[in-house]
């Protein structure tokens, strides 16, 4: 067992742990499901009933934090408890300093465990300090018949190493607090008041490591060491002793830290927490079981704070290989030096193994999250346009890789070596240019692709469909004009914004109007298609109602420029409310709807995107015609997967004729009733368009959501007619490929669009051995028509390290990226696997990730301790809010249509995006200052941290819940609300009052701001506390125990402990 890493044993978790009650879930905060009792909790941190807490010890110091990133973290969990967080001197020599008298130590009932801080190394490669990632919906634990008995602690420490073993069982109880901030530290605002104090007595000021130690829980050591412990000895478990080899620099090897012999199963403990140790039997009544302190196990909030911290105020310069970039929270500024802005490319880690048994071996899964198209800071740059003219971008002869910053110029820069496979190409004559002394060319920075990560080239034409320029692209756009459409008001709603849209048409750089040409269709059961050329007086109505053999009854007037058929097309969008005011007809056609616009496209002979307004299951007579088939029956059987399936196969055959056109497809559903998102959305999905959902569309509350979305989606930048390709070093190759596109062969995602909130992920296998020197390079390649019709190549380059060692590959992953790809995983797995396979899978993976770290890079310790690496420290809370989505895991009042729809979503999601849509951003806006134009501490998610006295914000990329308590003062409600008393708030609220005060003032620009921050507008519901609206709120309050069955936070580490001391026994 090779030990690269000391085992970072932090203090045991201030209560035991009660059992993990098995993982059957309903709902987005429905109905209790039957057999599951409902339980009653007291705030976490609160004494238990019956429980006398001892007076915090001399010498005791709250909140000992968490490490920075680069520290790993452990829990120690024997089946009772697990250690708060711990931050020891990291970079200073670990065992400096004398003893603590033993008249310092004092007793704790928490039980105790080790702590040790390992010495960095100053050649280790720049590390991140701590960061963190957000998650989703929560749970609050179940009662366990276990009653742990209480434990002394042993003979007082003769050394420091035992010192800090004892230190660290002291409890913590306060909300993600953390190590004081050694001075010179940019720690920016104060914490709150629960700081902790100075260090302790022989040891330094923590300062963020530069290596990583471990995060470590320890259980209390047993009561008395007389007599037979039930269980193996010890040894057994702890696998060979601690080699004689020198430990890896950086990382002091660590005497095993734990106490008494590890016992066997438990009897009493149920099916909750399995093989759970016991520490022996106490005569008289056993005391209450005692709770796991939330406060001792990995903060979200905590560790995005400290990245912000330590991240947020430099550039992040990307001229270094496998620089693990700040957390996707932090906002930071990107100077492109050679590698791609993490904007454009993420990854699951930034230092790969060499060869694919350590691969394997690890089960780190090797991805990229890719936003070829991403917008970037207005301080920030975008990619520079290269012209070579006719010859085209210079290119490698054998694997076709493109020009940029790795390729190696040789011979007097006459030939160059190719980064990727090595070949030698010439240099052709008019891109010849000589070399310095140190080999690089003399026009290295005048390049963009010789000294960028990122940049375009102009295509030329034998990058273009049958060898011709493109034309600029077209939107159509396709309102749905039946009974449903019109009576709500939506029709008139739609035709009314158009009249302005259409000037915001997207346009590049300073050009006076846009390119882009439009067209217009209404239809029911029948196709309208209207001429709106610029000669006529009045726009002219064709009827198509062969919807069985769909063809465009006009080529000249159905696709114009705005400009020139202004006054036409304003009088078309003032007609067509008027014409179907009094429609009766109901039912709609959907697929010849997709066919005309098609078709259109293809006699116009360019790339395009349909809108599409629609409202209800296409079930008229005519091709791609659906029934419904809702059936609830088949959750949780081998059946549900059909429910995510496409009904008919016809959906996929029309995504790949849009596709070889270049038309993409956007759709607005606005249901009232199962309209089959998960067959409607093949076509979106597979053209790379969005989808916006509407359920129970009303025009009061709904509105300015979906006006907009509307704007933003009509004037995003989109590439047209897109086909992207990734291409490795010799040693690892693409093997699989998460997100809204199709492909025909293996290698080419193809999107007939692609917008600037479009992601692809992308999976790395091994083929061979990679090697530490020369790292690994990916190249991303993609060829798309711009708005205006030129046809281009983006290129993202990006180098990676490799290594040897596990700890290395742990040390460098982002977690964020690492659940990004989990859940695209996941969300793929239920069109063909029962879910709960999928959900077993998921935390077979990650406790195998865990479980491997624990074994081959943490130092011998009890197996009763969780381990967990730094950078990964937040794995489980937010796998377990993957496991409690509503795709996973249904709460009763969840759609069909809600999880097809979120399923299609997600898939398309960058990693800051899932990051807040599984852990939601939770603000205390009472806690705001009205003054200063920064947003209030988050806090983490979970009922216990709010107060009857405050209001509070949830933001989830989706929805902006604005919770009320019951005892929130008067002025504020008042000053927020427009109206006096609590009672008389209105749930029906879309918007917050426009009220001339400060508070009122901060609220509003706080909800503007975050609805800038996100892809899509966010409904805002407002939610009374005790009103039967707040199920749904406490539904992503996800460190808490589901409705739906899904684990607390709490309840699921025990779990994962539990899942990975069986892979290590």
């Amino acid at each position: 067992m090779s030990v690269n890493q000391p085992a970072h044993t932090g203090p045991p978790y201030g209560r035991p742990q009660p059992g993990y009650q098995g993982y059957q879930q309903p709902a987005y905060g429905g109905q209790p499901l039957p057999g599951v009792p409902q339980l009653q909790y007291g705030a976490y941190n609160g004494p238990m009933p019956g429980y006398q807490q001892p007076p915090p010890p001399q010498g005791y110091f709250p909140s000992l934090g968490f490490p920075s990133k680069g520290s790993p973290v452990s829990l120690n969990s024997d089946t009772s408890s697990l250690a708060p967080n711990f931050i020891g001197s990291l970079r200073a020599p670990s065992t400096s300093g004398a003893s603590l008298p033993s008249d310092h130590l004092t007793y704790s009932p928490f039980g105790q465990g080790d702590v040790q801080n390992g010495i960095p190394t100053s050649a280790a490669p720049m590390q991140r300090p701590p960061a963190s990632q957000p998650y989703l919906p929560g749970s609050a634990s179940m009662p366990v018949t276990q009653t742990p008995t209480f434990q002394q602690y042993g003979p007082p420490p003769a050394s420091v190493q035992q010192l800090s073993n004892h230190m660290a069982g002291m409890t913590i109880g306060t909300v993600a607090a953390s190590a004081a901030p050694p001075a010179g530290l940019g720690y920016g605002a104060p914490r709150p008041p629960t700081m902790p104090g100075p260090p302790l007595p022989g040891q330094t000021a923590p300062v963020p490591p530069a290596s990583q130690p471990n995060h470590v829980f320890s259980p209390p050591p047993p009561t008395s060491m007389s007599g037979p412990q039930p269980g193996p000895p010890m040894s057994s478990l702890h696998g060979p002793p601690p080699p004689t080899h020198p430990p890896q620099p950086g990382y002091q090897m660590q005497q095993n830290g734990s106490f008494g012999q590890v016992r066997g199963p438990q009897p009493n403990y149920g099916a909750a927490y399995p093989g759970a140790p016991n520490y022996g039997r106490q005569p008289g009544p056993p005391p209450p079981p005692k709770r796991l302190d939330p406060d001792s196990i990995p903060s979200p909030i905590q560790v995005i704070e400290d990245d912000r911290n330590n991240c947020g105020s430099e550039p992040f310069v990307t001229g270094v290989r496998g620089q693990v970039p700040p957390l996707v929270t932090t906002d930071f500024l990107v100077k492109d030096q050679g590698n791609a802005s993490p904007r454009y490319i993420r990854c699951t880690s930034y230092n790969i193994p060499c060869t694919s048994d350590m691969a394997k071996q690890s089960q780190v899964p090797l991805a990229a999250v890719i936003k070829p198209l991403a917008t970037l800071r207005p301080e920030e740059t975008l990619p520079y346009l290269v012209d070579h003219g006719e010859s085209g971008p210079v290119r490698c002869n054998r694997c076709k890789a493109y020009m940029c910053p790795f390729m190696q110029f040789i011979e007097g820069g006459r030939r160059f070596q190719c980064c990727f496979c090595s070949c030698v190409t010439e240099v052709p004559p008019h891109y010849f240019q000589h070399l310095d002394h140190t080999g690089k060319r003399v026009d290295f920075y005048d390049r963009p692709e010789l000294s960028l990560g990122s940049y375009e080239f102009l295509a030329t034409v034998d990058y273009c469909k049958n060898n011709k320029f493109p034309s600029p692209p077209a939107f159509i756009f396709m309102i749905d004009v039946s009974y449903n459409a019109v009576k709500s008001g939506l029709v008139r709603l739609i035709c009314e914004e158009l009249k302005s849209l259409l000037d915001y048409l997207p346009r590049e750089g300073n050009m006076e109007e846009s390119a882009i040409r439009v067209g217009f269709v209404t239809y029911n059961k029948v196709l309208h298609f209207y001429n709106v050329k610029s000669s006529l007086a009045q726009p002219q109505m064709m009827v198509v109602s062969d919807v069985a053999d769909m063809f465009v009854p006009l080529l000249d007037g159905f696709l114009v420029n705005v400009n020139e058929s202004r006054t036409v097309i304003a009088s078309l969008l003032d007609q067509i409310p008027e014409m179907f005011a009094d429609t009766r007809e109901t039912e709609t056609v959907f697929a010849p709807v997709i066919q005309a616009g098609l078709e259109a496209l293809k006699a116009a002979e360019c790339a395009g995107k349909l809108f599409i307004f629609h409202t209800s299951l296409p079930i008229a007579e005519a091709p791609g015609k659906l029934k419904n088939r809702d059936d609830k029956k088949l959750i949780n059987t081998d059946k549900e997967k059909t429910l995510f399936q496409p009904q008919t196969s016809f959906y996929n055959n029309l995504a790949k004729d849009c596709v070889t056109q270049g038309c993409c497809v956007d759709l607005f559903l606005f249901p009232n009733q199962y309209l089959d998102v998960a067959t409607l959305g093949v076509v979106t999905y597979q053209t790379g368009g969005s989808i916006y959902k509407y359920a129970y569309f009303q025009l009061e509350t709904d509105q300015d959501r979906f006006l907009n979305d509307l704007r933003r989606d009509v004037q995003k930048e989109v590439g047209f007619d897109a086909v992207m390709r990734v291409r490795t070093s010799t040693g690892i190759r693409a093997t699989d490929f998460f997100g809204a596109f199709y492909m025909s062969n293996t290698t080419d995602v193809e999107m007939a669009g692609l917008d600037c909130d479009k992601t692809i992920t992308v999976e790395f296998k091994h083929d061979d051995k990679l090697s530490e020197d020369s790292g690994a390079l990916l190249q991303c390649a993609l060829l798309y028509t711009s708005c205006t019709g030129q046809r281009r190549l983006r290129i993202h380059n990006l180098s990676l390290n490799c290594c040897t060692q596990l700890a290395d590959l742990y040390r460098n992953c982002e977690t964020d990226t690492l659940i990004n790809y989990l859940a695209k995983y996941a969300y793929r797995g239920v069109l063909s696997s029962p879910v709960k396979t999928v959900r077993d899978a998921l935390i077979s993976q990650c406790a195998q990730i865990l479980a491997c770290y624990r074994k081959n890079c943490a130092s011998p310790s009890s197996a009763g301790q969780l381990i967990l690496p730094e950078c990964m420290k937040l794995l489980p809370v937010y796998l377990n809010c993957v496991l409690k989505s509503d795709v996973l895991q249904p709460g009763l009042e969840v759609t069909t249509d809600d999880r097809a729809y979120i399923r299609q979503l997600v898939t398309s999601m960058d990693v800051a995006e899932t990051n807040v849509f599984f852990y939601p951003r939770l603000l205390p806006l009472t806690k705001a200052d009205v003054d200063s134009d920064s947003l209030p501490a988050a806090i983490r998610n979970s009922e216990e941290r709010l107060s009857k006295g405050d209001i509070y914000l949830l933001e989830n990329g989706l929805n902006i819940f604005v919770w009320v308590g019951v005892n929130v003062q008067q002025g504020l409600i008042q000053n927020l609300f427009g109206v006096s008393s609590f009672s008389q708030i209105s749930n029906g609220l879309s918007t917050l009052p426009v009220l001339e005060n400060p508070f009122s003032k901060k609220v509003r620009s706080i909800i503007d701001m975050l609805q800038m921050q996100r892809s899509r507008y966010m409904k805002l519901i407002i939610v009374k506390q005790e009103d039967k609206l707040e199920m749904l709120f406490k539904h992503f309050l996800v460190e808490d125990k589901s409705l739906s069955g899904g684990a607390s936070y709490v309840d699921f580490l025990c779990h994962m402990h539990k899942e990975i001391r069986q892979l290590l026994s």
